[in-house]
């Protein structure tokens, strides 16, 4: 099967944990370093072909919302759990913007849902 492919930015600079999970379900995590990394989302989901983008800042909002408006990715933002995103994956969100939420769970479920979705 097919890699999935899960860009993380955080407006901290932060997402190595997510990035574990995603690992952990198999997928290639991609880190964008630095703070305001959230702002470039849209930029690395289209050079490195991403399935899923996640955006973290304090609303969940701004480098979702960016991404959706410079490149067209359906996008979901404001979220505040693992649940959350899965529903938004399964309704074709590929944009996932969430308040802080550096966790390992976050990465691998969504890894796991994207590979159950591409079948």
């Amino acid at each position: 099967m097919e890699q999935i492919v899960v860009v993380i930015g955080d407006r901290l600079g932060k997402g190595q944990n997510v990035a574990k999970g995603v690992e952990s379900a198999g997928g290639r995590a991609v880190v964008i370093p630095g703070v305001g990394a959230d702002m470039r989302l849209g930029d690395v989901m289209k050079k490195e072909n991403a399935d899923i983008g996640i955006s973290f800042c304090g609303s969940g909002g701004a480098g979702a919302i960016t991404a959706q408006s410079k490149y067209g990715y359906p996008a979901e933002h404001g979220m505040r759990s693992v649940d959350e995103g899965i529903t938004a994956l399964r309704n074709g969100k590929r944009v996932l913007g969430f308040g802080f939420m550096d966790i390992e769970e976050l990465g691998r479920r969504l890894t796991e849902e994207m590979a159950k979705i591409k079948g």
